[in-house]
């Protein structure tokens, strides 16, 4: 029940920051245009991938709550995952738009209205880092939630980037500023857009949950059970990006009780690794499907 209330409040938390997010997002673009900012308007487009990144992560948090069904024997808890791919597929579009318009005002400058650009990108800072506060709790989650906070906090240093080149600008007159830290944006993105890609890629994948190594794994099993001579046919995959699911095959020695030792495998797997769904596979001669 505290982790049905708890994915419910972090859902309304992630509700509440992408409203607030798309709010501050069309004042930012508007803005950007009036003071001739790419700075501004990369901030604000980074900002609009931001409110569709967590107005997709509330969705999915949502719709990963519902139960299993027919279909569906996992139920919706992967679609959280599918939802940081596509996030994560759109800041890479995003950063190849804001390389080629930065590329471009660095051959033809253009001039800014620094003071509105300041202003508009300071309170672009307070806004997320008041949304980054609400989403705090929540940000060692799934990769879901995850992924909005990394939205949050690589456009809070956006709007920091804007405001320096702001200050730059009408410290200096030098325009070039505001498309140089819009290249730096457009880095800090990239970064981010690719680690969460690598990770919900490799999710979709059935990849192997970080530190969890299936010949180990094999090893502890017959290291700890002596009444097991061979551990075969492991497999370990992710949910979600918490969820650890395993299968394995166990051949057993001939006085060893099958009972027992499926109870001392499950046993270890969850006090070790954290594993409580598991399939394990009880053998007494060789196994019977291919390697």
């Amino acid at each position: 029940m505290l982790d049905d209330d708890h994915h419910g409040a972090s859902t309304r938390r992630l509700g509440i920051a992408s409203l607030l997010t798309g709010g501050f997002m069309v004042a930012e673009a508007i803005g950007g245009y009036l003071a001739g900012s790419l700075a501004l308007l990369a901030d604000a487009g980074h900002m609009l991938t931001d409110a569709a990144a967590l107005a997709m992560a509330f969705a999915a948090a949502r719709l990963a709550s519902r139960p299993a069904d027919a279909r569906r024997s996992y139920g919706y808890r992967r679609i959280q995952v599918l939802a940081a791919m596509v996030n994560s597929l759109a800041l890479l579009a995003l950063v190849a738009w804001l390389v080629a318009e930065a590329v471009q005002r660095l051959l033809a400058p253009r001039d800014v209205e620094a003071w509105t650009m300041l202003w508009i990108a300071l309170l672009g800072a307070a806004l997320n880092v008041g949304v980054a506060l609400l989403l705090r709790r929540d940000h060692e989650g799934d990769i879901n939630m995850r992924a909005a906070y990394a939205h949050v906090l690589s456009d809070l240093a956006g709007s920091i980037a804007a405001s320096v080149a702001a200050v730059v600008i009408l410290a200096t007159g030098w325009t070039r500023a505001d498309p140089l830290l819009s290249l730096l944006i457009a880095a800090m993105i990239a970064r981010l857009a690719a680690r969460l890609l690598r990770q919900s890629v490799h999710i979709l994948m059935e990849g192997a949950p970080e530190g969890l190594d299936a010949g180990r794994l094999a090893a502890e099993i017959g290291a700890a059970l002596p009444g097991i001579e061979e551990v075969h046919h492991v497999h370990a995959w992710s949910l979600g990006s918490r969820e650890v699911l395993v299968t394995l095959h166990a051949r057993l020695a001939p006085a060893q009780d099958s009972d027992e030792a499926l109870a001392a495998i499950k046993r270890l797997l969850a006090e070790r690794y954290g594993i409580t769904h598991s399939t394990v596979q009880l053998e007494r001669s060789a196994c019977l499907d291919s390697c």
